[in-house]
């Protein structure tokens, strides 16, 4: 007898007599029924084997003296890169305006195009110049300028920003933003400016458009599923002005891998205000 027949003849259970056997269309039928149900078993079994699901725990944070890393990524299409400072305040006092830790400004033309590029340290694009028609306007701001006692370096700057809200410009901030990791905030705003140069550049803080896209706002890197919630969010307004608030509360987070790898990040919850403005508001919009 050979190998193929004695593997044949091997058979936990006793076969029937061939002539004891009749094929029908109903056994077929449940045959195919049984094949089916367990080939669909089998690959829910797989794939729930394969399946990744995320287990939460808390516990309390004991880390001290570590920075908090600020992805920002905002754009405001209606106020020119050379009027937004970017700055922070802790609760120990630390101060810091127009912060340059990675952080970009891009200038956009009234169609959301780029035309420059500009580091908060360094002038990366030179200058744009251009042409003016309008001679007679400009006479007239300069003998406004001079009556306040402004510079010549500060007369140039007030005429550039006047000429990009003339023409539309717009500014994108990104970057990251290293702060203590104690409570504290920080603004995007015109507040950087003096005061009587913002108001011979806007006539006015209910001029001063804070409209304004969030694309990024989040706290570390990211992580499978995480959902960041003002991602995504725009605040357009019209004819109108005012000062927009995000109270931010973080949570420090640690994802763990499969893999054991472990990767610090931070997760948040935010409250939304906004304050318009009208004509008897000191402050300037931000």
């Amino acid at each position: 007898m050979g190998v193929k027949q004695a593997i044949k003849s091997l058979d936990a259970f006793p076969r029937a007599e061939e002539h004891l056997l009749q094929k029908t269309r109903s056994g077929a039928l449940v045959s195919v029924i049984g094949l089916v149900i367990m080939a669909t078993l089998f690959l829910h079994e797989l794939t729930y084997y394969f399946h990744t699901y995320t287990v939460h725990q808390m516990s309390v944070d004991l880390t001290r003296g570590q920075t908090l890393p600020i992805h920002i990524n905002v754009t405001f299409p209606s106020l020119p890169c050379d009027v937004l400072s970017v700055d922070a305040i802790d609760m120990s006092g630390k101060h810091e305006v127009d912060l340059d830790t990675n952080i970009w400004k891009l200038r956009l033309n009234s169609h959301g195009q780029i035309i420059g590029t500009e580091y908060l340290s360094d002038l990366v694009e030179k200058e744009h110049t251009h042409d003016h028609d309008d001679k007679e306007h400009h006479h007239d701001l300069e003998q406004k300028l001079h009556s306040h006692g402004f510079d010549e370096e500060a007369e140039n700057m007030i005429k550039k920003v006047k000429q990009a809200v003339t023409n539309g410009e717009g500014c994108r901030v990104y970057g990251i933003l290293d702060v203590q990791r104690v409570a504290g905030n920080f603004h995007i705003s015109v507040h950087g400016l003096n005061i009587l140069v913002a108001q011979m550049i806007f006539e006015g803080a209910k001029h001063v458009n804070v409209s304004h896209i969030i694309h990024d706002l989040s706290f570390g890197p990211k992580y499978p599923g995480i959902h960041n919630p003002l991602d995504g969010t725009e605040r357009i307004l019209h004819e109108s002005s005012g000062i927009f608030k995000y109270y931010i509360k973080i949570v420090p987070t640690e994802y763990r891998y499969i893999s054991k790898e472990v990767l610090p990040t931070n997760q948040f919850s935010v409250t939304e205000y906004f304050s318009p403005m009208n004509d008897l508001d000191r402050s300037w919009p931000g």
